[in-house]
Protein backbone atom coordinates (compact mmCIF):
# COMPACT_ATOMS: atom_id res chain seq x y z
CA UNK A 1 0.00 0.00 0.00
CA UNK A 2 1.02 3.60 -0.55
CA UNK A 3 0.59 6.22 2.17
CA UNK A 4 1.09 9.98 1.88
CA UNK A 5 1.51 12.39 4.80
CA UNK A 6 1.35 15.97 3.56
CA UNK A 7 0.14 19.45 4.52
CA UNK A 8 1.60 22.56 6.12
CA UNK A 9 1.32 21.28 9.70
CA UNK A 10 3.92 19.78 11.99
CA UNK A 11 4.07 16.01 12.39
CA UNK A 12 4.40 14.34 9.00
CA UNK A 13 7.80 12.78 9.63
CA UNK A 14 6.80 12.07 13.22
CA UNK A 15 3.72 10.15 12.02
CA UNK A 16 5.82 8.12 9.58
CA UNK A 17 8.35 7.31 12.31
CA UNK A 18 5.51 6.22 14.59
CA UNK A 19 4.31 3.84 11.89
CA UNK A 20 7.87 2.55 11.60
CA UNK A 21 8.12 1.94 15.34
CA UNK A 22 4.85 -0.01 15.18
CA UNK A 23 6.26 -2.17 12.36
CA UNK A 24 9.48 -2.78 14.35
CA UNK A 25 7.33 -3.89 17.27
CA UNK A 26 5.92 -6.64 15.07
CA UNK A 27 9.37 -7.80 13.96
CA UNK A 28 9.54 -6.06 10.58
CA UNK A 29 12.43 -4.11 9.05
CA UNK A 30 12.01 -0.41 8.29
CA UNK A 31 13.95 1.91 5.99
CA UNK A 32 13.73 5.69 6.05
CA UNK A 33 15.36 7.55 3.18
CA UNK A 34 15.54 11.26 3.96
CA UNK A 35 15.75 13.79 1.17
CA UNK A 36 17.08 17.33 1.68
CA UNK A 37 18.41 16.44 5.15
CA UNK A 38 22.12 15.86 5.63
CA UNK A 39 22.75 16.29 9.32
CA UNK A 40 22.17 14.05 12.29
CA UNK A 41 21.23 16.94 14.59
CA UNK A 42 17.63 15.73 14.66
CA UNK A 43 16.77 13.95 17.91
CA UNK A 44 14.67 11.36 16.11
CA UNK A 45 17.60 10.36 13.88
CA UNK A 46 19.90 9.97 16.87
CA UNK A 47 17.29 7.72 18.52
CA UNK A 48 16.44 5.70 15.41
CA UNK A 49 20.09 4.88 14.77
CA UNK A 50 20.00 2.98 18.08
CA UNK A 51 17.02 0.83 17.08
CA UNK A 52 17.87 -2.45 15.33
CA UNK A 53 16.15 -2.96 11.98
CA UNK A 54 15.20 0.73 11.59
CA UNK A 55 17.70 1.95 9.00
CA UNK A 56 18.03 5.65 8.18
CA UNK A 57 19.92 7.09 5.22
CA UNK A 58 20.16 10.80 4.45
CA UNK A 59 20.54 12.22 0.96
CA UNK A 60 21.01 15.93 1.43
CA UNK A 61 23.65 18.49 2.20
CA UNK A 62 24.17 20.29 5.50
CA UNK A 63 22.84 23.48 3.93
CA UNK A 64 19.28 24.51 3.12
CA UNK A 65 18.04 24.00 -0.42
CA UNK A 66 16.80 27.19 -2.07
CA UNK A 67 13.85 26.62 -4.35
CA UNK A 68 14.54 28.09 -7.77
CA UNK A 69 18.29 28.22 -7.11
CA UNK A 70 19.32 24.57 -7.14
CA UNK A 71 22.92 23.47 -7.26
CA UNK A 72 24.02 20.54 -9.40
CA UNK A 73 25.29 18.78 -6.28
CA UNK A 74 21.85 18.97 -4.65
CA UNK A 75 20.17 17.40 -7.68
CA UNK A 76 22.81 14.66 -7.88
CA UNK A 77 22.48 13.67 -4.23
CA UNK A 78 18.67 13.59 -4.49
CA UNK A 79 19.00 11.32 -7.55
CA UNK A 80 21.32 9.04 -5.57
CA UNK A 81 18.71 8.90 -2.82
CA UNK A 82 15.94 7.96 -5.23
CA UNK A 83 18.12 5.31 -6.91
CA UNK A 84 19.02 3.90 -3.49
CA UNK A 85 15.34 3.80 -2.47
CA UNK A 86 14.37 2.05 -5.73
CA UNK A 87 17.05 -0.58 -5.20
CA UNK A 88 15.95 -1.27 -1.62
CA UNK A 89 12.26 -1.36 -2.54
CA UNK A 90 12.91 -3.86 -5.35
CA UNK A 91 14.92 -6.07 -2.99
CA UNK A 92 11.89 -6.47 -0.67
CA UNK A 93 14.37 -6.42 2.23
CA UNK A 94 12.17 -3.92 4.10
CA UNK A 95 8.51 -4.25 5.05
CA UNK A 96 8.12 -0.46 5.34
CA UNK A 97 9.98 2.19 3.34
CA UNK A 98 9.60 5.86 4.27
CA UNK A 99 10.61 8.48 1.69
CA UNK A 100 10.89 11.45 4.00
CA UNK A 101 10.46 14.93 2.46
CA UNK A 102 10.19 13.47 -1.03
CA UNK A 103 7.16 15.65 -1.75
CA UNK A 104 9.25 18.77 -1.09
CA UNK A 105 12.09 17.38 -3.22
CA UNK A 106 9.62 17.00 -6.10
CA UNK A 107 8.18 20.49 -5.58
CA UNK A 108 11.66 22.05 -5.51
CA UNK A 109 12.66 20.28 -8.73
CA UNK A 110 15.27 18.00 -7.18
CA UNK A 111 13.44 14.86 -8.29
CA UNK A 112 11.18 14.53 -11.34
CA UNK A 113 7.57 13.63 -10.53
CA UNK A 114 7.64 11.00 -13.28
CA UNK A 115 10.47 9.15 -11.51
CA UNK A 116 8.47 8.97 -8.28
CA UNK A 117 5.37 7.76 -10.14
CA UNK A 118 7.51 5.04 -11.75
CA UNK A 119 8.86 4.07 -8.33
CA UNK A 120 5.31 3.79 -6.95
CA UNK A 121 4.08 1.78 -9.95
CA UNK A 122 6.95 -0.67 -9.52
CA UNK A 123 6.66 -0.99 -5.74
CA UNK A 124 6.11 -4.65 -4.81
CA UNK A 125 2.85 -5.40 -2.99
CA UNK A 126 4.89 -6.74 -0.05
CA UNK A 127 6.36 -3.28 0.62
CA UNK A 128 4.42 -0.55 2.42
CA UNK A 129 5.57 2.80 1.01
CA UNK A 130 5.18 6.13 2.82
CA UNK A 131 5.83 9.52 1.21
CA UNK A 132 6.10 12.58 3.45
CA UNK A 133 6.44 16.31 3.02
CA UNK A 134 4.52 19.43 2.19
CA UNK A 135 3.46 20.24 -1.34
CA UNK A 136 2.47 16.72 -2.39
CA UNK A 137 1.67 16.85 -6.11
CA UNK A 138 -2.00 16.05 -6.71
CA UNK A 139 -0.84 13.63 -9.43
CA UNK A 140 0.33 11.26 -6.67
CA UNK A 141 -3.10 11.11 -5.03
CA UNK A 142 -4.42 8.55 -7.53
CA UNK A 143 -1.66 6.12 -6.53
CA UNK A 144 -2.18 6.42 -2.77
CA UNK A 145 -4.24 4.12 -0.60
CA UNK A 146 -4.11 6.53 2.35
CA UNK A 147 -3.58 10.29 2.37
CA UNK A 148 -3.33 12.27 5.60
CA UNK A 149 -3.20 16.04 5.30
CA UNK A 150 -1.75 17.59 8.43
CA UNK A 151 -2.69 21.25 8.67
CA UNK A 152 -1.35 23.94 10.94
CA UNK A 153 -4.02 25.66 12.98
CA UNK A 154 -1.80 27.18 15.64
CA UNK A 155 1.98 27.03 16.08
CA UNK A 156 4.47 28.51 18.58
CA UNK A 157 6.37 30.07 15.65
CA UNK A 158 3.47 32.53 15.38
CA UNK A 159 4.48 33.82 18.84
CA UNK A 160 8.15 34.06 17.90
CA UNK A 161 9.06 30.76 19.59
CA UNK A 162 11.46 28.99 17.28
CA UNK A 163 12.96 25.51 17.04
CA UNK A 164 13.14 23.86 20.45
CA UNK A 165 15.63 21.07 20.99
CA UNK A 166 13.90 17.79 21.74
CA UNK A 167 10.55 19.08 20.42
CA UNK A 168 11.12 20.53 16.95
CA UNK A 169 14.38 18.75 16.11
Amino acid sequence: MIQIYTGNGKGKTTAAIGLGIRAIGHGYKVLMVQFMKGEEVYGEIKALKKIPNFDVYQFGLKTFVKKGDLRKEEIEIAKKGLDFAQEKIKSKEYFLVILDEINVAIDYGLIPLKDVIDLIKNCPKEVELVLTGRYCPKELYDYADLISEINEIKHPFQKGIFNRRGIDY
